[in-house]
């Protein structure tokens, strides 16, 4: 057991590729982070983003240690990119603007390793399951990848608007999201060629909807 800001974190395992990297987290390596708390007080952590349980996770020494309280924290600042939890998990802040503010939730799911199904061929379930309960046969894979299991990022966008979330995943979805903005943000999308996956041109497409 360990504790971050009076919150008690479980004791993970980590495992690594061969290369090194450990494809559940979100950023390359483990770096120094700063957490601002809410009570004000700030406490320097080496951190890094699970994809696939939505936590921050902090090294010390050789072992890994959830932070299981995010609701004590109100910024986590890594590598010149900023975070904040939102309910049980962390959403980067891309843009906040004075009506609209753009986030982005780093998500992920396991595929199974490749299971024949006929004529040489092999096949990979995706195990969505696992970004919940984070459990094979009984035992915690919080961190620790079963062999051969594969990682797939994904992200979902997110707007927030006064003490309102809305989620999106495509273009359509967030059209409708402001019904009476279609025809200036399909003519503002196509001008400047704004892509939902490219987190530079939506900041743009923000700034600008919190100019109508």
């Amino acid at each position: 057991m360990a504790t971050i800001g009076g919150t008690i974190s479980l004791l993970l395992y980590s495992q690594s590729n061969a290369d090194g990297t450990m494809p559940q987290y979100y950023f390359t390596n483990f770096s120094d982070a700063t957490l601002i708390m809410k009570s004000g007080k700030m406490q320097n952590q080496i951190i890094n983003y699970n994809i696939l349980t939505g936590l921050m996770v902090f090294q010390k020494g050789d072992k890994f240690y959830d932070i299981t309280n995010p609701e004590t924290i109100d910024t986590v600042l890594i590598q010149n990119c900023k975070f904040v939890p939102v309910g049980k998990y962390f959403y980067e802040v891309v843009h906040k603007g004075k009506m609209y503010s753009y986030y982005i939730q780093h998500t992920g799911h396991l595929t199974e390793p490749g299971k024949p199904v006929g004529y040489g061929g092999t096949s990979k379930i995706a195990s969505t399951s696992y970004v919940s309960t984070a459990n094979l046969g009984g035992m915690q894979w919080n961190i620790a990848l079963p062999k051969d299991f594969e990682v797939i990022p994904s992200s979902v966008y997110w707007i927030k608007a006064g003490n309102s979330w809305f989620d999106f995943e495509t273009e359509k979805q967030l059209l409708k999201l402001f019904p009476d903005k279609i025809s200036q943000m399909k003519e503002f999308i196509k001008a400047n060629k704004v892509k939902i996956d490219k987190p530079e041109s939506m900041v743009k497409l923000i700034e600008y909807l919190n100019t109508l």
